[in-house]
C-alpha cells in the first residue's frame, strides 16, 4: 500500500508541476491547479518543487535580455542617432505647425502653454472682390488685456501694429518665441510709429492653407533643405536650379542666377554671408502666396490697421481728391511700406502717433535706392483705390515681419 501511495503522490506532483507550467506559458498565473479530493502527504514538498521551476522559467527571459543588451559603443551610437532623428521630426514638426525656431535658452520648466497655431482655409468666395470703402475710416481699438494672460496693467502693455492683440514682455518671453535680443526691440520699437508684429503677425508663413505648406516641404525636401539652419548663396543657387528644373525643366540662366544672388543680398542685410532660416521661409511662403493666390485673395487677408495705413498712403497721394493716383505714386508706396527708421526716429516717436503716419522713406532704408531707381521710369496710368489695394496688398504682407530683411523685390 506504501508503494502504491507513493507512485499516486508522484503522479499528482508531475500532474501539478505540468499544469502550472502550462498557465505560465500562456500568461495566465492565477489558473488554479487541479483539486485533489485528498490532500496526500509530501504535498509541502510539491509546492516548493513549482516554486523553483517558475523561478529557473523567470529567470530564463531575463537571461535573454541581458545577452541581447549592445555594448557601451553601440549603445552612444544609437542613443546619439535617435536624438538626431528625434530634432530632425521636430523640426519638420514645428516647420509643418508654423512655429518657426524655439531659442536654445529656453527654460521649457517654466514655460508657458503656447498656442495653437490653426492653418487657414480658403473660403468659396475668397477670390471674390472685396469692398474697401476709402472714405471710411475703421479705426481699430487695441485689446484691453494682454492676449496671454488676459490681464490690464495699462501702460505696461505692448500692442502688435498689424493685429489688435497687446501683450506683455513676461508674458511673450514665457511662451519662448522671442529671443532676448527680440523683446528689447518690441520693447523699443512697439509704442513708435515703426510698430512691432506679434508672433503672429510676424510668422507669415501662418499665411499658408495646408496645402500650400505641403507642397512648399515637399519642395524643401526634395532640394535637401535642412529646417531651421542657415543659408549661404550656393545653397541657394542650388535650390533656385532644383525649383526651375522642377517647374520649368530647364536651368537657369545667367540673368536669374544674378537675380537669385540680389534676392540672398536682400535677405543678408547685416552682409554676414548667409541668411536666416525664418528670413529664407518667409520669402518662400510669400512666393507661394503670390503664386496660388490671386490679388482679391491677399486683400482678404490684411487687417483692419493695413487697410486703415493704406487708405491714409492713398488720400496723401490723391492731391485733387479724385480718387485716382498714378503709377509711379503706386510704387512709391509700395515701397514706403518697408521704411526703416532708426533709433533717433523710435525715440523721438510717441505712441500718440497715429500707425497710419506716412513719411519719406529714411536714408537708410532699403527701399531708398530702389526709389531713386524707380524715378526715372515714370508709370502714368491711372489707379483707382481698389486697384491700388489690390496691387499693394502683396507688399503690405511682406512688411509684417520685425525682420530688417528684404522678403519681396520692390517694383523697379
Amino acid at each position: 500500500m506504501g508503494v502504491l501511495l507513493s507512485k499516486k503522490q508522484q503522479v499528482e506532483k508531475v500532474q501539478k508541476c505540468n499544469a502550472v507550467l502550462a498557465a505560465f506559458k500562456e500568461g495566465v498565473k492565477d489558473r488554479p491547479a487541479p483539486s485533489a479530493s485528498v490532500q496526500p502527504e509530501g504535498s509541502a514538498e510539491s509546492g516548493e518543487d513549482v516554486e523553483e521551476a517558475t523561478k529557473d522559467n523567470e529567470k530564463e527571459p531575463e537571461q535573454k535580455e541581458e545577452d541581447a543588451k549592445p555594448g557601451p559603443s553601440n549603445q552612444a551610437s544609437a542613443a546619439a542617432r535617435e536624438e538626431c532623428q528625434k530634432a530632425n521630426q521636430e523640426a519638420w514638426s514645428r516647420l509643418r505647425d508654423g512655429k518657426g525656431v524655439e531659442p536654445e535658452e529656453l527654460v521649457k520648466a517654466h514655460q508657458l502653454t503656447p498656442p495653437a497655431f490653426i492653418r487657414p482655409k480658403r473660403d468659396i468666395n475668397d477670390d471674390q472682390p472685396l469692398k474697401v470703402d476709402l472714405a471710411q475710416r475703421e479705426q481699430p481699438v487695441n485689446e484691453e488685456t494682454c492676449d496671454v494672460c488676459e490681464v490690464w496693467t495699462a501702460d505696461e502693455l505692448f500692442p502688435c501694429r498689424t493685429c489688435m492683440r497687446v501683450f506683455h514682455d513676461g508674458c511673450v518671453r514665457e511662451l519662448g518665441y522671442l529671443r532676448a535680443e527680440a523683446l528689447q526691440a518690441m520693447k523699443d520699437t512697439a509704442h513708435t510709429t515703426a510698430g512691432w508684429s506679434c508672433y503672429y503677425c510676424d510668422n507669415v508663413n501662418l499665411l499658408l492653407t495646408e496645402e500650400e505648406m505641403y507642397s512648399l516641404m515637399e519642395t524643401f525636401k526634395q532640394c535637401k533643405i535642412i529646417p531651421e539652419s542657415f543659408l549661404v548663396s550656393d545653397e541657394l543657387l542650388q535650390y533656385r536650379h532644383f525649383v526651375s528644373k522642377q517647374l520649368f525643366d530647364k536651368d537657369l540662366t545667367d540673368e536669374e542666377e544674378e537675380e537669385a544672388l540680389a534676392q540672398f543680398a536682400a535677405l543678408d542685410p547685416e552682409k554676414r554671408g548667409q541668411i536666416e532660416w525664418t528670413d529664407f521661409l518667409y520669402h518662400e511662403s510669400l512666393s507661394v502666396l503670390r503664386k496660388f493666390r490671386t490679388e482679391n485673395s491677399l486683400v482678404r487677408l490684411l487687417t483692419a490697421k493695413e487697410r486703415d495705413r493704406a487708405r491714409a498712403v492713398f488720400q496723401s497721394l490723391d492731391q485733387d481728391k479724385d480718387g485716382i493716383i498714378t503709377g509711379t505714386e503706386t510704387q512709391r508706396a509700395q515701397q514706403s511700406w518697408f521704411q526703416k527708421l532708426s533709433q533717433e526716429d523710435r525715440e523721438s516717436q510717441s505712441c500718440n502717433v497715429s500707425i497710419s503716419h506716412v513719411g519719406p522713406i529714411s536714408e537708410n532704408s532699403p527701399a531708398s535706392s530702389s526709389s531713386e531707381r524707380s524715378r526715372d521710369k515714370d508709370d502714368n496710368r491711372a489707379v483707382s483705390w481698389d486697384a491700388f489695394l489690390r496691387e499693394s496688398a502683396l507688399y503690405i504682407l511682406a512688411a509684417r515681419p520685425n525682420s530688417p530683411a528684404m522678403h519681396i523685390r520692390l517694383p523697379q
